[in-house]
């Protein structure tokens, strides 16, 4: 069993590719079950956010297992595979492991460094578990991800001070219309988004912010958590009329469908109002037409990567420390996974060996007598069963150990000669 990743992000992708492949939540059920359906996947887990996709699978034959993932990503996408090979990237034993604890950690995010992905990947390691995606490979790796993503932020900086994708949203505003204290603000959603960016902009002086919402408790739950901002929450009924009286308006809902587009905002902005679009939601909120009216500027994921380019230099030796910690991460994942090839071995000679001692140690109780066997049988048992322990101890634990893929192989192979112990039946444990 191998580890492969297969996906696409913002270094190779545009959003409107990425959008056709966005799995929601209530999709991600049927996507793990339609994956793990294919012939050489064993176990999966899907990672989705604004930014990528990434299908991370336990594969028995890593071509045919690539091949696999890329043609249900092409056929989702309602992309030919042609079209799409462009787009993907695929990674393969350590380079996939060592990907997903560099997304972990926000060192492949669009905002360097930034916290919010460390949430998602637990989310997708929760989804993952829930819907049966797992296995014990996926299951660890995702698990030491989220550790070394944690380990990262505590003994390094890169946290400290990071960009968000709202905050950077914020500041590209601000280039655009310098003093966001004077406009009428809108955001459409009422997630963690929605939470930074009211937050970012309460810091740079906004005090006219209304929130759209579909769920009204969502809204409400919003507004709670800053109290002094007297947010004004409006209907989704309302969203075309509070975006045409906004000076701007920023888009983070998980809508699968654009809730904007050229016709309805020109049938309700009047000829002498200028708007500022800022969609941070993949798939987008606001379809492309929008960007065609001339009184409407309008932004997407994408084009936050200008702003943020300023904040990385003064983070790229933060995130030199931080790769030094993920070498170590990658390694202990790595050193585990290749123990696992030893265990049917150590499974099987254990077995061979107890079933010996069982056998020897009845006739040997049946030699004292009745009497003495019934008094010292569970002393005596003790004693050989630690002898046998003691014996397999340090063998066993070199075996784990040892890194040399190729003479491990081999010692194993004389292991099952020199015993003759036959692994076919045995499992992972």
């Amino acid at each position: 069993m191998r580890i492969v990743v297969v996906g696409l992000s913002h270094r190779t992708a545009p959003v409107h590719v990425r959008e056709k492949l966005s799995i929601q939540d209530h999709a991600v059920e049927g996507a793990i079950a339609q994956l793990g359906q294919l012939p050489h996947v064993e176990e999966v887990a899907i990672l989705s956010t604004c930014n990528r996709l990434e299908i991370y699978a336990a594969v028995r034959e890593c071509q045919q297992g690539v091949r696999e993932v890329s043609q249900f990503l092409a056929e989702r996408g309602g992309l030919p595979l042609s079209q799409l090979r462009r787009h993907l990237f695929v990674l393969l034993h350590q380079d996939a492991t060592r990907h997903l604890m560099r997304v972990s950690a926000g060192l492949d995010s669009l905002v360097l460094g930034e916290g919010q992905i460390l949430a998602q990947v637990k989310h997708g390691h929760k989804l993952a578990q829930k819907h049966k995606g797992l296995g014990r490979l996926l299951d660890r790796l995702f698990k030491q991800a989220l550790a070394a993503g944690k380990r990262v932020r505590s003994e390094t900086n890169i946290g400290t001070g990071a960009m968000s994708i709202s905050s950077a949203a914020v500041e590209l505003a601000q280039t655009q219309v310098p003093d966001l204290g004077r406009c009428r603000i809108a955001i459409i959603g009422a997630g963690k988004m929605a939470r930074l960016l009211v937050q970012h902009l309460l810091s740079k002086g906004a005090t006219q912010i209304a929130i759209v919402n579909r769920s009204r408790q969502r809204a409400n739950e919003l507004a709670a958590q800053f109290p002094a901002a007297n947010l004004q929450l409006c209907e989704l009924s309302e969203l075309i009329e509070v975006v045409a009286t906004s000076d701007i308006a920023f888009t983070s809902t998980a809508a699968s469908e654009p809730l904007l587009d050229r016709a309805k905002i020109e049938a309700a902005l009047a000829p002498d109002c200028r708007l500022l679009l800022c969609d941070i939601a993949v798939p987008r909120n606001v379809s492309e037409d929008v960007g065609e009216l001339p009184q409407v500027d309008a932004f997407n994921v994408d084009d936050l990567k200008a702003v943020v380019a300023k904040n990385a230099e003064s983070r790229r030796q933060m995130a030199r420390e931080a790769e030094v910690l993920l070498e170590e991460e990658v390694r202990a994942y790595e050193l585990w996974q290749r123990s696992l090839d030893a265990v049917p071995t150590i499974s099987c000679l254990r077995e061979k060996v107890e079933t010996i001692r069982e056998q020897e140690l009845e006739k040997a109780l049946s030699r004292l007598g009745t009497e003495f066997a019934e008094k010292h049988k569970e002393t005596i048992e003790a004693l050989t069963r630690g002898i046998v322990n003691k014996i397999l101890h340090e063998p066993m634990v070199e075996l784990r150990a040892q890194q040399d893929i190729e003479m491990r192989r081999r010692t194993l192979q004389s292991l099952q000669l020199l015993f003759k112990l036959d692994v076919s039946e045995q499992q992972y444990g």
